[in-house]
């Protein structure tokens, strides 16, 4: 079998001073904080995804603006080989409606301030204070 990186996409979503973060069920990230997101399916853009992701992990509905950054993730296993390696595409996603319902393989949910994240008062995946800081800047 060749193994090949997955491409995934990330749903980021701010409402006022907050963001929407997921804590994640299994590994890789396992009870990390981070944004809802997942596989691409074959001839399904990343906006769409990221917004279908969101919807099935949270129940929040988005509608899929620009992308913001693709983030070539590789985590090692114990002997240091790749045990999991990702092709993440990170879309800002407008806020249509809902509350946040942690659903799928997610175990938590919520609204965070972009504070506690700029600052990681959180156990955070790797990466979100980046990616968060370019969804807070304007489009050029």
């Amino acid at each position: 079998m060749i193994k090949q990186p997955k491409l995934a996409a990330l749903a980021v979503v701010l409402r006022k001073n907050e963001v929407l973060l997921v804590r994640r069920k299994h590994e890789p990230d396992a009870g990390l904080w981070g944004f809802p997101g997942g596989h691409v399916d074959f001839g399904e853009g990343v906006g769409a995804a990221a917004c279908r992701e969101l919807l099935e992990e949270t129940t929040i509905c988005a509608e899929p603006g620009r992308t913001l950054i693709g983030l070539d993730t590789i985590i090692p296993d114990d002997q240091g080989s790749p045990a999991f390696h990702f092709y993440l595409v990170a879309v800002e996603c407008t806020y249509v409606s809902g509350e946040p319902q942690a659903r799928d393989d997610v175990f938590e949910a919520a609204w965070i301030s972009h504070r506690d994240v700029l600052d990681r008062r959180l156990q955070l995946s790797e990466d979100i204070d980046t990616v968060l800081n370019l969804a807070l800047k304007p489009e050029m």
